[in-house]
């Protein structure tokens, strides 16, 4: 009877955790996450429009300034100086708002010509080598060079359908890819009966949770704002792997089942960290007020920048794969991934960084800084390559999922942008960020 038990409890697998019916539910979370920056846009719009003909007159500053002008008891310097001021940092914020505003660019553009060039050469070459009469040694390397390309005409497919639904819109699409990968995730890693309640929290609580504070950032109601200026990135970088990593465990721990309970609560945190906080630093970008080095606004789109920083991402993998079959001889850890090579690593690095140099007209960066931060987001991407192959070999799996037919899971495909993402966000923002 025990053993039935404990079969039957093996058979609860983590493919049943997530059924459609809690699909939907989720996806209903999103639409209503969606319709509060709408809400609060409206709200402040008419707040606005009422507010404005009772502040029409003399602002605070100015009637203080004035007040004590007739008082004889401001020097009049001081206030001229004073006002020199206020009016050049009025004009640097109104030039930051407008380049802010502009959702995409001429940039944006020739970025997405520049990427839709590359793919058609490279689809139109598969084409070639697939052709061939004769069959060579190298016809699985081309079948899955094929079906690689597939998935980045998908991939660039849904980015910018994402990016036609705006701000809101893109910011969605990463949460349903953070969601659909921590579902590969949790199916990946085996559960018990008492994780699910955990579990239940994890999906449709602390997930849409962090992309929801990602939105109020830029669009905070006034009923939780109440006027003040509130930077929701104090709250969304931290909410994560500070309250839930402490609720988790303490959730699992309600459920009553001790048995390898640090293990489990360890891969439901590792899933979560992985899978939403690390890539929802990704669509955060679309928030940073950014400058240059030397103070100067960016006139670009910061639309633009995301798209660089997934073009480099995955660029990164692709020319990691490409040097180690040229010239690859030294596996880094043979017993995780035979296929990761110190020669790989090291092209990789020097050929993306070159072109990130490249396009650095993209980017709020100079050539060097370009090339820099993309070599350190080549590095990070070969960091996540690395430890998703450690879990499936853990695991004994050789694909996260099945979600592309023939070329493994969406989380196989955005691994190396997971590791990435708040690395680049954090550079980003503490070098090049108001």
């Amino acid at each position: 009877m025990a053993g039935r038990k404990f079969a039957r409890l093996r058979e609860i697998g983590s493919a049943d955790i997530i059924p459609a019916r809690a699909t939907r539910r989720f996806l209903f979370i999103l639409s209503v996450i969606a319709s509060v920056p709408l809400f609060s846009f409206l709200q402040t719009s008419d707040s606005n429009g009422s507010s404005e003909p009772a502040n029409a007159g003399i602002p605070s500053e100015s009637k203080v300034d004035a007040g004590a002008a007739d008082a004889g008891a401001a020097d009049a310097g001081a206030v001229d100086a004073g006002a020199a001021e206020a009016a050049q940092r009025a004009v640097q914020e109104a030039a930051a708002s407008a380049a802010q505003s502009e959702w995409v660019t001429s940039r944006t553009f020739l970025l997405l010509a520049v990427v839709l060039a590359a793919l058609s050469i490279a689809s139109l070459v598969g084409l070639l080598l697939s052709r061939r009469e004769t069959v060579a040694i190298e016809s699985a390397v081309v079948r899955r060079f094929t079906r690689r390309l597939r998935i980045w005409w998908m991939m660039c497919a849904i980015l910018m359908c994402g990016f036609l639904l705006h701000r809101v819109g893109t910011i969605i699409l990463f949460g349903l890819v953070s969601f659909w990968a921590l579902r590969e995730f949790i199916t990946m890693t085996p559960t018990r009966r008492g994780d699910h309640r955990a579990l239940f929290w994890v999906f449709f609580i602390f997930t849409p949770l962090q992309y929801l504070l990602i939105i109020l950032n830029n669009l905070p109601p006034s009923w939780i704002t109440a006027g003040r200026r509130i930077d929701f990135y104090g709250l969304y970088s931290i909410m994560i792997p500070v309250y839930g990593s402490l609720f988790i465990p303490a959730r699992i721990a309600l459920g009553g089942d001790y048995k390898r309970f640090l293990e489990r609560s360890a891969k439901i945190q590792s899933g979560l960290l992985i899978c939403v906080y690390s890539l929802s630093f990704a669509p955060a970008l679309l928030d940073l007020n950014l400058r240059r080095v030397d103070g100067a606004v960016w006139n670009g789109s910061n639309v633009t920048l995301l798209f660089y920083f997934l073009l480099i991402a995955q660029l990164a993998g692709v020319l990691q794969g490409a040097w180690t079959r040229l010239i690859g001889n030294h596996a880094i850890a043979r017993e995780i991934n035979a296929g990761r090579t110190w020669e790989g690593l090291v092209g990789s690095v020097v050929t993306t960084g070159l072109i990130g140099a490249a396009l650095f007209w993209a980017t709020p960066f100079a050539p060097w800084e370009a090339g820099v931060m993309s070599m350190v987001v080549a590095c990070m991407s070969f960091a996540g390559a690395m430890t998703m192959s450690a879990i499936k070999r853990d695991r004994g799996v050789n694909d996260t999922g099945t979600l592309v037919q023939g070329h493994a899971g969406l989380l196989d495909q955005i691994d190396d942008v997971c590791f990435a993402a708040p690395v680049f966000y954090h550079l980003t923002r503490f070098f090049f960020s108001a």
